[in-house]
């Protein structure tokens, strides 16, 4: 909803159109041997009625769109900014299940304000994805597998690292790796240190798994159990 999107005929201000999405999806789907998915929002501006959204997806859906990703919030085209329109207008999570339940067949993905595997599991009840954007990026351990450690990420990453040209270009994308841990911040000064990334030596992220690990150990407690004679 950025003035230069707005401009180029792009983005959310194109959920006012929907007859052009629907030629574009079709042009599209002649083109290319892949799913044509589409991304959209609930609505724009002050267009908050549920039938706007519905007749959306299905005139879009009759042009041969199958799959369709709902961020659940409307977009603001005027008067915020791109960061604030992902943030503030609020969510509606109903619109999205209730898109799920008038159109069955279509593959309903949600979006927007979800943070956690409890929330994932429950929106899991009523449509048939969730994509996570951010917060897959600033906390990647929400989708991490039953069974996994960060230690086993760093160690992998670390062996990663030696076939890139630059340690910062892989560090950058791991500083989220413990975000809610107690040595986060260790962590994330460590992998920005200036003067170590300079070295451009891989051996920096198992440097500071050691020292988040260190830590750990030290502050857990050691309980021994003693026998009265």
């Amino acid at each position: 909803p950025s003035e230069r999107v707005q401009k180029g005929a792009f983005g959310a201000c194109l959920m006012a159109e929907p007859a052009l999405v629907a030629q574009c999806v079709s042009r599209i789907r002649r083109e290319v041997g892949i799913p044509v998915t589409v991304k959209h929002r609930t609505g724009v501006d002050k267009i908050e009625d549920y039938a706007f959204l519905r007749n959306f997806v299905a005139t879009v859906a009759a042009a041969g769109c199958e799959t369709f990703i709902v961020h659940a919030r409307n977009a603001i085209l005027k008067g915020l900014s791109p960061k604030e329109n992902r943030e503030v207008p609020p969510l509606k999570y109903a619109y999205v299940y209730r898109l799920k339940q008038d159109f069955p067949r279509l593959e309903i993905v949600i979006n927007g304000g979800i943070t956690s595997q409890q929330q994932i599991e429950e929106h899991l009840a009523h449509v048939d994805g969730v994509m996570l954007g951010r917060a897959a990026y600033q906390h990647p351990w929400l989708l991490a597998d039953a069974g996994k450690t960060r230690a086993d990420v760093v160690r992998r990453m670390a062996g990663y690292a030696k076939t890139v040209a630059s340690l910062r270009q892989v560090t950058r994308h791991m500083l989220g790796l413990y975000h809610g841990h107690p040595r986060a911040r260790l962590w994330r000064r460590m992998l920005s240190d200036c003067a170590a990334l300079k070295r451009n030596d891989p051996d920096l992220l198992l440097e500071a798994l050691e020292a988040v690990e260190a830590l750990e150990t030290r502050d857990t407690p050691h309980f021994h159990a003693e026998t009265e004679v």
